[in-house]
C-alpha cells in the first residue's frame, strides 16, 4: 500500500511562469495574511482572495501596456472634467476576514482629500472609487471587489473593456461609466489600446485627448 507524503513548501520559493493563474481553495484568513507577508511587497505576482479561495496571478509582459494606458486615460479624463483625485496604484485592499485584492490601478475621487498623505491604509479608510483590472475575469476577483465595496470596476480583457457597477452588494455590467457619463469609455479605451500597439502609447494618448477637444 502506497504511503502519501505531504510536501509543504513556502509560496515564496515557488516559481510561476508569466501568464500563470493559480487557484488555491480552503485558505483561511490567517493563512492568507501569512502568505501576503511571505510574498512581500516587491513582487510581480498579484493576489485575490474571496470566500476562502486564494488566486495568485503573474501578468504577461503585454499586460503592462493596457494597464498603464488605461490609468493615464483616467487621469486625462479627470483633468478634463476638472476633478481632483488621489491615485493608489496596486495597493492591497482588504476586508478583515473576508477578502483581499490588488488592482492594477485605482483612484480616489470623491474621497481624495481623505487619502492625501496616506502611506498605509487605515482600518476606516473607504474603498477606492474606481479600480482597474486587466486580463482578470475570475469570480474570486469579482467577489473580492464586491466584499470590499468598490463602487466602480473596469476590467479590460480579450481586447474589450467592461464596466461593473456595485448595486446591492453585487456587480452589474453597464454600458456607461457614472464617473464619466458623457464619454463612450468602453469604445474609446479599446480603440486607444489598439492604437498604442500600432503607434505607441504617447501618440495614442495624444489622439485620445484630441477626441475630447473635438
Amino acid at each position: 500500500m502506497a504511503t502519501q507524503l505531504r510536501v509543504t513548501k513556502p509560496i515564496s520559493q515557488m516559481w510561476f511562469a508569466p501568464g500563470s493563474l493559480v487557484s488555491i481553495p480552503d485558505v483561511s484568513w490567517q493563512e492568507f495574511e501569512t502568505i501576503l507577508q511571505e510574498l512581500g511587497e516587491k513582487r510581480s505576482a498579484r493576489i485575490a482572495y474571496s470566500h476562502g479561495t486564494l488566486e495568485i496571478m503573474v501578468p504577461l509582459p503585454e499586460h503592462e501596456l493596457p494597464r498603464d494606458l488605461i490609468s493615464d486615460i483616467v487621469k486625462i479624463l479627470l483633468k478634463w472634467t476638472g476633478r481632483r483625485y488621489q491615485p493608489f496604484g496596486s495597493t492591497t485592499f482588504k476586508r478583515e476576514g473576508a477578502a483581499g485584492v490588488e488592482p492594477d490601478a485605482c483612484f480616489y475621487i470623491e474621497h481624495y482629500q481623505q487619502m492625501i498623505g496616506r502611506r498605509r491604509l487605515e482600518p476606516d479608510d473607504p474603498p477606492p472609487d474606481l479600480a482597474i483590472e486587466t486580463d482578470v475575469t475570475s469570480k474570486t476577483t469579482l467577489g473580492a471587489y464586491e466584499a470590499i465595496g468598490v463602487p466602480e470596476l473596469w476590467i479590460y480583457a480579450s481586447s474589450a473593456l467592461k464596466i461593473y457597477l456595485l448595486q446591492d452588494k453585487h456587480y452589474i455590467q453597464s454600458d456607461t461609466s457614472p464617473t464619466f457619463p458623457d464619454i463612450p469609455v468602453t469604445a474609446w479605451i479599446s480603440q486607444a489600446i489598439d492604437r498604442a500597439w500600432e503607434v505607441g502609447s504617447v501618440q495614442a494618448l495624444e489622439e485620445f485627448a484630441g477626441k475630447l477637444e473635438a
